[in-house]
C-alpha cells in the first residue's frame, strides 16, 4: 500500500484537477448557451431562404454560375475544427472523415484535392502534408462575425466561379444538443437544383417574381450561399461548446469518484500506521514488565 506521503499527494493533484475541469465546464456552459441560442435563431432564416430558392426548379431552366456541374478534377474540401482541445472527440471525428474523403477524391482519380481549414487542430494536422492546405482561417473562430465568414465564403465561391474547383465540400460537426453531434459532410458548391421527382406531390408557392425569376436568383443564390457556410460555422461552434462542456462534466465526474477511493485508501494506510504504532507500545511496554 502507498505511504501516507503519496497519498496525500494525488489527492491535492486530483483535487487541482478536479476545480480546472470544473471551472472549464462552467465557461463552456456559458458559452454554449450564447452559441445554442446563435444557430437556432439562424436556422429558421437559412431554412426560409433556401425554400424560396427551391422553390424555382431546374425545370424553370434559371440557373447560376454556382449551379455549373463539371467533371470531378479539383476538389475543395473546407474543415471546420475548433482552436483548443478537451473537447472529447470533436476534432478527432472531423479529421477522419476528412482525411477518408481526401483519400476516396484520390482514389477517384481526381487531378488535384485542396483543403481549406477553419481551427487550428485541424489546421495543425494536415500542415504536415506539404500543399495539401491552401489556407487557413483560425483567427475568424474566436470573434465570428458575419461579414468575416463571408469574405472566406467570397473567396470560395469566386474560386468555384473561375473554375479553379469543380467540387466543394464542407466537413464540420452538425449541433444537435448539448450531448450529441451530428458529423457532416454536405456539397457546397456546386448547388444542387431540386429536381421533379423531389417536389412531386407538393404544391409550389405561388411566387409573383419581380422584376424577375433569374434577377432574383443571381442576387438570392450568393446570399444564401453566405447564409449556409454562416450556420455551418455558427452549428460548429455550438456543437464544440457542447462537446467540451460534456466531457469535462465526465472528467469532474471521474475526478470525484478518483477521489473517494484516494481518501478511503489514505484512512487505511493512516488507520494502519495508527494500528502499528499501537502495536509497538504495547510490545515495549511488555517487554519493559518482563
Amino acid at each position: 500500500m502507498a505511504n501516507l506521503k503519496e497519498v496525500r499527494t494525488r489527492i491535492a493533484s486530483v483535487s487541482s484537477t478536479q476545480q480546472i475541469t470544473s471551472a472549464m465546464k462552467m465557461v463552456s456552459a456559458a458559452k454554449f448557451r450564447r452559441a445554442q441560442n446563435a444557430i437556432l435563431g439562424m436556422r429558421p432564416y437559412a431554412a426560409q431562404l433556401n425554400a424560396i430558392i427551391s422553390d424555382i426548379d431546374v425545370e424553370d431552366g434559371v440557373l447560376t454560375p454556382y449551379h455549373e456541374t463539371r467533371s470531378l478534377s479539383n476538389v475543395l474540401l473546407v474543415v471546420v475544427t475548433s482552436n483548443k482541445g478537451l473537447c472529447g472527440a470533436f476534432n478527432s471525428n472531423v479529421i477522419k472523415e476528412a482525411s477518408a474523403r481526401l483519400q476516396h477524391y484520390r482514389s477517384a482519380g481526381c487531378q488535384s484535392v485542396r483543403m481549406i481549414t477553419l481551427g487550428k487542430r485541424g489546421s495543425e494536422f494536415f500542415a504536415k502534408q506539404n500543399g495539401l492546405v491552401l489556407a487557413s482561417y483560425d483567427d475568424i473562430l474566436d470573434t465570428p462575425t458575419f461579414d468575416s465568414i463571408s469574405a472566406v465564403c467570397e473567396s470560395i465561391m469566386q474560386s468555384f466561379s473561375n473554375k479553379e474547383y469543380d467540387c466543394v465540400e464542407l466537413i464540420y460537426n452538425q449541433f444537435k444538443n448539448s450531448l450529441t453531434q451530428i458529423l457532416s459532410t454536405e456539397q457546397f458548391l456546386p448547388v444542387q437544383p431540386r429536381k421533379s421527382s423531389e417536389g412531386a406531390g407538393k404544391t409550389r408557392n405561388d411566387y409573383i417574381y419581380e422584376p424577375g425569376k433569374e434577377t432574383i436568383l443571381r442576387e438570392m443564390i450568393p446570399m444564401t450561399l453566405r447564409s449556409q457556410f454562416y450556420r455551418v460555422i455558427l452549428d460548429s461552434l455550438a456543437a464544440e461548446h457542447g462537446a467540451r462542456m460534456t466531457a469535462m462534466q465526465k472528467a469532474t465526474d471521474n475526478a470525484t469518484e478518483l477521489l473517494k477511493d484516494l481518501r478511503l485508501s489514505y484512512n487505511k494506510a493512516r488507520q494502519a500506521a495508527i494500528t502499528n504504532e499501537i502495536i509497538e507500545i504495547v510490545s515495549g511496554s511488555e517487554a519493559l514488565k518482563g
